[in-house]
């Protein structure tokens, strides 16, 4: 299945700034069974736009804007092709728990089992264990399916419950929160089990019929966890979902704060606003002209709008 993604956001200024320095994480990975067949950013003001690949292979683009203005618009528009993922069993054998920690028994998964910025344990989070029964079940794929529906079930999703920077404890005070504090509160659930788990950007085409709790016009957010056999294999905790061909990957890291789609700083003692707007279409073929853009260009965006959000922006 062929995707088309257009994401657009606005930074609106209540005075003029005079320098903007922006990382943007827009740009789908190409592996596994999604490659990135095309993608365009561009900016206004007009600015130079350089690219490169994190630790994690995410790339990232930056750009810095000197002169002074008012407001910073982004458009990342990108096609996709997603093929269905290999099917997975209803279950693992138990051995594959033995298989799990020999894996494990080196330092090549340590930044994924080990606290994060936004995924460290304490006693909330040790009584939802408690309360969830979370525990090594027969096997891992078996837990870990356990988790995702527990998860589900307890939680309401709501959106602006919390913020981009509210740690997991506001979600577990309140059991409610979007997608973003789901895939830490189960990412800090599995890695308690000692099972390697990664946080992980991008977007969700919605489909008709199908009732996704998550925002159909935003980013989405959701957890991989490491499968002997298997490699890494999503898990959609907001949806209850195992993720196939319709979740789109941008980027993946230890927990949000490693893969925010827009990260910045600028001169200026402002009040910001934000405008998001995320549309993803699906087609059966690509379009001719598209297949034949280049890779990635930039250049100037001169489009308006004019429905401004809170910022900062959450996934």
């Amino acid at each position: 299945m062929y995707y088309s993604i257009c994401h657009k956001t606005r930074f609106r200024y209540s005075a003029s700034i005079s320098e903007s320095v922006m990382e943007v994480r827009m740009q789908p990975r190409t592996e596994g069974p999604q490659r990135m067949l095309n993608f365009r950013l561009t900016a206004t003001p007009r600015t130079q736009v350089i690219s490169y690949r994190d630790a994690l292979g995410n790339t990232v683009h930056h750009f810095d804007i000197p002169g002074n203005h008012r407001q910073l618009t982004i458009m990342a528009e990108a096609l996709v092709d997603i093929n269905p993922p290999v099917a997975l069993p209803a279950a693992l054998s138990p051995e594959a728990w033995n298989e799990l920690d020999t894996l494990t028994a080196t330092d090549v998964y340590w930044d994924m089992l080990t606290p994060s910025h936004f995924v460290r344990p304490g006693e909330l989070l040790a009584q939802l264990a408690r309360d969830l029964e979370i525990r090594r079940q027969d096997d891992p794929l078996t837990t870990l399916h356990s988790i995702n529906s527990a998860i589900f079930n307890y939680f309401d999703y709501t959106p602006q419950s919390t913020r981009v920077d509210s740690p997991i404890e506001e979600a577990l005070t309140s059991r409610r929160g979007v997608c973003q504090d789901f895939a830490h509160i189960m990412i800090a659930l599995v890695r308690e089990l000692h099972i390697p788990c990664r946080y992980v950007s991008g977007y969700l085409f919605h489909r008709s019929g199908v009732h996704d709790r998550s925002a159909e016009d935003a980013t989405h957010a959701w957890v991989e966890a490491l499968l002997p056999g298997f490699g890494w294999v999503g898990f959609d905790p907001t949806n209850n979902l195992i993720v196939a061909d319709r979740h789109i990957r941008v980027a993946v890291g230890r927990d949000y704060a490693d893969v925010p789609p827009t990260h910045g700083i600028f001169k200026g003692n402002v009040v910001t606003e934000l405008f998001v707007g995320v549309n993803v279409s699906p087609t059966e073929e690509p379009p001719e002209e598209a297949v034949l853009t280049p890779m990635a260009k930039w250049g100037v965006s001169e489009e308006a709008d004019e429905h401004p959000q809170q910022y900062p922006q959450q996934q």
